[in-house]
């Protein structure tokens, strides 16, 4: 089964809702993890937005990147420039691959308008997923 790791700085948002997001519509096919360069906590509006849309994110913990240094992935996908520039490179030969993502975790405003902000984003991530999923014959 190949192995996938989604990376952001804080893991609390995008790779919370990345990794989600893989497990569901690659309908087991893929070993998911999501990792974070400074990581947190997962956000309580990323576990809102995605039970919206029938998937439960909030059993996820917020991880270290450092956690995985020593396993395989086919891919490394890094979500924000942060975590693309100070992503750490691991053993074996997986592809590494950027998909920058605006941080729903930095909107301001009122709830319903950083709701907004989340669901754009997860709606952003799920149709760059469904892509990948398409490209890799999933």
């Amino acid at each position: 089964m190949p192995k996938i790791l989604f990376l952001c700085t804080g893991n609390s948002a995008r790779s919370q809702m990345a990794e989600g997001l893989m497990r569901s519509l690659g309908a087991g096919q893929w070993e998911v993890k999501s990792a974070g360069i400074l990581p947190s906590f997962v956000h309580p509006m990323a576990i809102q937005v995605m039970k919206e849309i029938g998937i439960d994110i909030s059993h996820q913990t917020s991880k270290s990147v450092e956690q995985f240094s020593n396993e395989v992935f086919d891919y490394t996908i890094t979500l924000c420039d942060y975590a693309a520039m100070a992503c750490p490179v691991f053993p074996g030969f997986g592809k590494r691959l950027h998909w920058p993502f605006e941080d729903p975790a930095s909107a301001i405003g009122a709830n319903e308008q950083r709701l907004t902000i989340f669901r754009k984003i997860r709606d952003q991530i799920k149709r760059k997923i469904v892509e990948f999923l398409n490209l890799e014959g999933a």
